[in-house]
C-alpha cells in the first residue's frame, strides 16, 4: 500500500473508481503516514481523521461520486470548511469556527474529494517563508532546516511530504508559486475571477486567488476544472465557460511562442537557478516553441507596488478583527481600549507591520502620494503585459531567486518581501501563471520555473506546462527524504 502514496491524484481517483482500492483504505493511509512525517514537517494545524474516514466511506457506498472521489485534500487554514475552526495562523481568530464552506471546499466535495485537515500558513497570508504564523514552525521536506516557502507553505508541504495528494493554497503575490518552488510541486496560480473567493478570509480582494498544489499538471488542471466558474456569492467570477483542462493538454509546443525576459536569467546572481531555467527553456524549443526575448519595463517596480496595494487593502479588509463579533476579545475599561487590546495582542508583527503601512498609504494626506500612484503604474505593468503577449503566448522564467532557504535566514523585513520578485508582476495583471519543477541544486533543492499567460489563457499554460513536464520527469522524479 505504501507505494500508492506516490501515485498522482488521477491515478489514485481511478483506482477509487475502479475498485483496485477502496476511499477508506487511501485516506486512512494518507492519515497514518501525515502521523509519520507531521513530529517533523508541522504541515497541518490540524487534522480531522473522523471526518475524513467518514467522507472516504460514502465515497466508497456510493454516496458521492466525481473526479476527485476518494482522493485526500488538504486545505489552507484562510478557508472556510464548515464546522471546522479558521484560524488564519492568528491568535485573533481564537475559538472561530467556520459556519459554511467556501465555494471551493464545496465544489470539491460534490468533486468527492476527501477533506482530511487544514493546513499552516503565514499568519493572515502575509509572508514568504510561514514563518509568520502565530501557531507553529512549518518545514520544508526536502530539508527540515529550511522554510517551505509562504505563505501557502503548510499547504505545500504536506503534498511534498505525500500527506495529502492534493492541497489548497491562496496566492496574493505569489503564494503558492513560492512554496511550490521550494518544494518541488505544481503550484498554480488561476486568472483573477477564474475561481470564487467566497468564503476565503480576505488580505488584499484585487489580488487574491485559490489555486492547487499537485504533483502533476494534469492533477492542476483537473483541480482547476472542478473548482472554476462562476459563483453568484463573488461578482468577480464572470460568466464565462470552463474548458476541460485536463482534455485540453497536449505533449507538443508547436506553434507556440515563449517570451523570454533575458535580464530575469543574465543577472540573476543564483547561477543553478538560472542554468535549471534556462535548460527548460531549451527543453521548450526542442518540443517545438519559438523563444522570442520580451521586455517588461515596468516589473521593476513590481513589489514597491504591491506592498503599497496589498497592504492597502489589508488595512481595509482586517478592520473586521475588533474583537466585537467573533475571535479574541480582551477586556478593557472602555470600547476602544477593547480594541487596542484586541487587536494588539491578536495580530502578529508583520500583520502588523502591513495594516499601520496600509492605514498610512490610504490617509487624506498620502492617498495621492502613495495608493494613486501606484495604482497607475500597477496600470502601466498590466500593459508591458499585454504588449508581450502580442509577441509570445506564454512567458518563461524562474520563480524564485533562489532555492529554499534556512529558517531564520531573511529576518529583516526587506530581504524576505524580495523573495517574490519574480511572481508579484503576474498578480498584479491578474495573469495565470504556475511554478512547474524543472531541477534540483547541488544540495538537492527543487528549483521551479514560473511560467505566466495572459488572463483566462488558463488552459493554453496548462498544456505547455504539461508538454514541459513530460520531458522533465526524468530529471525531478524524486521523492523527499521524509516522505
Amino acid at each position: 500500500m505504501e507505494e500508492l502514496l506516490n501515485i498522482d491524484a488521477t491515478e489514485a481517483a481511478r483506482l477509487v473508481r475502479e475498485r483496485e482500492t477502496t476511499a477508506e483504505a487511501l485516506t486512512a493511509l494518507v492519515l497514518e503516514h501525515a502521523g509519520k512525517t507531521e513530529p517533523r514537517v508541522g504541515a497541518y494545524l490540524r487534522l480531522d481523521v473522523d471526518g475524513a474516514l467518514e467522507q472516504a466511506r460514502a465515497v466508497d457506498a456510493g454516496k458521492v461520486s466525481g473526479p476527485l472521489a476518494g482522493v485526500p485534500v488538504a486545505i489552507k487554514d484562510n478557508i472556510h470548511v464548515k464546522g471546522q475552526p479558521t484560524t488564519c495562523a492568528s491568535r485573533i481568530l481564537q475559538g472561530f469556527t467556520a459556519p459554511y464552506d467556501a465555494t471551493v471546499v464545496q465544489r470539491l466535495r460534490q468533486a468527492g474529494a476527501v477533506i482530511v485537515g487544514k493546513t499552516n500558513l503565514d499568519e493572515f497570508a502575509m509572508g514568504s517563508s510561514c514563518e509568520n504564523s502565530a501557531l507553529q514552525q512549518t518545514h520544508n521536506p526536502w530539508d527540515v532546516s529550511r522554510v517551505p516557502g509562504g505563505s501557502s507553505g503548510g499547504s505545500a508541504a504536506c503534498v511534498a511530504a505525500r500527506s495529502a495528494f492534493i492541497s489548497l493554497g491562496s496566492d496574493t503575490g505569489g503564494s503558492i508559486r513560492l512554496p511550490a518552488s521550494f518544494c518541488g510541486l505544481v503550484g498554480y496560480k488561476p486568472s483573477y475571477g477564474r475561481v470564487s473567493r467566497y468564503g476565503v478570509v480576505a488580505f488584499a480582494s484585487s489580488l487574491d486567488q485559490i489555486g492547487p498544489f499537485t504533483r502533476t499538471v494534469r492533477d492542476a488542471a483537473l483541480s482547476l476544472k472542478v473548482m472554476a466558474g462562476r459563483d453568484p456569492m463573488d461578482s468577480t467570477t464572470p460568466e464565462r465557460e470552463v474548458p476541460d483542462y485536463p482534455a485540453l493538454l497536449k505533449d507538443h509546443l508547436k506553434g507556440k511562442r515563449v517570451g523570454v525576459v533575458r535580464s530575469y536569467l543574465d543577472e540573476m546572481p543564483n547561477r543553478e537557478v538560472a542554468g535549471a531555467v534556462q535548460r527548460a527553456i531549451d527543453h521548450m524549443q526542442a518540443l517545438g516553441a519559438s523563444i522570442v526575448d520580451v521586455e517588461l519595463p515596468h516589473a521593476e517596480y513590481g513589489i514597491a507596488v504591491y506592498y503599497v496595494v496589498a497592504s492597502a487593502e489589508a488595512s481595509s479588509n482586517l478592520s473586521r478583527f475588533d474583537g466585537v463579533r467573533y475571535g479574541l476579545r480582551k477586556p478593557a475599561d472602555n470600547l476602544l481600549g477593547m480594541y487596542e487590546q484586541s487587536r494588539g495582542e491578536g495580530f502578529g508583527s508583520e500583520v502588523k507591520r502591513r495594516i499601520m503601512l496600509g492605514t498610512y498609504a490610504l490617509s487624506a494626506g498620502h492617498y495621492e502620494e502613495f495608493y494613486g500612484r501606484a495604482g497607475k503604474v500597477r496600470t502601466l505593468i498590466k500593459r508591458d503585459f499585454d504588449s508581450a503577449f502580442e509577441k509570445c503566448d506564454l512567458i518563461a522564467g524562474p520563480c524564485a531567486p533562489f532555492p529554499a532557504f534556512k529558517a531564520g535566514e531573511k529576518s529583516d523585513p526587506l530581504s524576505m518581501y524580495l523573495c517574490d520578485v519574480f511572481t508579484i508582476p503576474a498578480s498584479l495583471a491578474g495573469l495565470c501563471a504556475l511554478s512547474l519543477p524543472v531541477g534540483f541544486d547541488a544540495a538537492g533543492l527543487p528549483i521551479g520555473m514560473h511560467l505566466q499567460a495572459a488572463a483566462y489563457d488558463d488552459a493554453g499554460l496548462l498544456s505547455a506546462a504539461h508538454a514541459l513536464e513530460g520531458v522533465l520527469k526524468p530529471e525531478v522524479d524524486r521523492v523527499p527524504a521524509i516522505a
